[in-house]
């Protein structure tokens, strides 16, 4: 039985021609509604979609049996004919019994703005940690809508073996239901297990001490581009690079690269899921271990596209979130990126105090002024120290030959002696061999 969820990126496209349909509240700004409709227009286009014809509406409160007027869907229905529509998309989550009474009245599919979310998601996920929190945000947002989404709902089951004793049978939507609430606890599993093989790594990094700074922000602000940079410039290897393209969620893996700045100033970048406003809930939670690496990191690096002139509504956003997800205190630094493409000209690569810097990633310059700033925030916990290290204890001088900032170092007639720039925790620990 070929069920909703399984649509793949090829099925996707035979919802070629989408009509956009949205509600503006009494409540919302009208610029606000406008941003949001064109961000559904993007949405739609990196869901393969082409978007033929936008239908709106004001009004003081959301319909509750059919999210907009009834005159307004009989206009939706028209025009949907008129422009050879596939496929109508809401601005906004629909309820089940919207979502039900919608496909009715008009004849066709009809997506509302989480499902187009998750639909990109489906498309985008590449690793096996990724898909299963995708399937499985789908799935619990798909399991109140499994009535109406079916023909015949009312055709009987089985009624042999285990399923005799419910005399004349289930329903194919119990069936239906069933088989999704059995996915799902599929899928906890596999994700619990996905999450402690995330937990030992990150031990393992903790254990190392090299810092981890996670770049996060609106989606399409920029970060693969940050990303790729690095990557081009301290680890000059091209596999190791992540797609970089102008459209919403081209990536959604979480990649994490080790940046050799050289003298033991290494730090980890991690590139998470980017943000974009009304993102469904059920995608913050499922994508709730991914993002952990957020509620873990050393610093933030909060990715604003400058040029958009919306950038301050997406910072907002941005922050709504990192608050939802307990990561507010994270030290961050917050990175104007694509100053190169506003309209009125802004000064760069320069920085505004520890934690604003405005830059174009793709120039050395920008590059170069923003390692600097993470480099001075996630190592300002190292300290000078000198050591005098006995020749029996080798393994300490290259413990810090590996994992401190050695500046000079001597062999004398007692041991090594070394001048370091290490973290606090590492001259506690090896205090005895701590020099005045």
């Amino acid at each position: 039985m070929e069920m909703e969820y399984e649509k793949t990126k090829s099925e996707s496209k035979q919802y070629e021609r989408a009509l956009l349909a949205g509600v503006h509240l009494g409540n919302d700004s009208q610029e606000e509604f406008a941003r949001s409709m064109e961000e559904l227009k993007s949405l739609a286009a990196a869901c393969y979609m082409e978007p033929v014809a936008v239908v709106t509406q004001n009004l003081d409160d959301i319909n509750k049996a059919l999210y907009l007027g009834k005159g307004k869907v009989q206009e939706i229905k028209e025009t949907a004919v008129s422009f050879q529509a596939d496929v109508v998309v809401f601005d906004d989550a629909l309820t089940p019994s919207q979502l039900s009474n919608l496909q009715r009245e008009l004849h066709m599919p009809v997506l509302d703005r989480t499902t187009l979310i998750l639909d990109i998601f489906a498309i985008r996920a590449r690793t096996r940690e990724a898909k299963l929190q995708v399937e499985s945000a789908r799935l619990k947002y798909l399991l109140p809508r499994l009535v109406g989404m079916h023909e015949a709902l009312t055709r009987q089951g089985g009624t042999s073996g285990s399923m005799s004793s419910r005399g004349a049978g289930e329903k194919k939507l119990e069936l239906d239901r069933r088989r999704i609430e059995k996915r799902i606890a599929q899928l906890n599993r596999e994700l619990k297990e996905v999450s402690a093989e995330r937990e030992i790594q990150r031990k393992k990094r903790q254990a190392a001490r090299i810092p981890l700074v996670a770049m996060v922000g609106y989606t399409n602000a920029g970060k693969s581009t940050i990303m790729n940079a690095m990557v081009d410039k301290y680890v000059k290897d091209d596999e190791k690079k992540v797609l970089e393209k102008d459209m919403l969620f081209a990536t959604l893996d979480t990649t994490v690269r080790q940046i050799c700045t050289g003298n033991n100033q290494d730090f980890l970048l991690s590139d998470t899921v980017g943000f974009i406003h009304k993102l469904p809930h059920h995608l913050v939670k499922a994508f709730h271990a991914t993002l952990e690496e957020v509620q873990n990191a050393d610093l933030l690096l909060q990715v604003v596209d400058v040029s958009d002139p919306h950038h301050k509504e997406q910072m907002l956003t941005t922050q709504e979130l990192l608050t939802q997800l307990h990561a507010a205190d994270v030290p961050m630094i917050t990175v104007y990126n694509q100053a190169d493409r506003c309209e009125q000209p802004v000064e760069y690569p320069k920085r505004n105090g520890a934690d604003k810097v405005c830059i174009c990633a793709k120039e050395e310059s920008s590059l170069h002024l923003l390692v600097q700033m993470i480099v001075e925030q996630v190592y300002k916990d190292y300290v000078s120290a000198e050591f005098l290290i006995p020749y029996a204890d080798g393994e300490v001088t290259s413990y810090f030959m590996e994992q401190a900032q050695v500046t000079d170092s001597a062999y004398e007639e007692n041991g090594t002696r070394i001048r370091v720039k290490c973290h606090r925790a590492d001259k506690d620990k090896y205090q005895k061999y701590l020099q005045p």
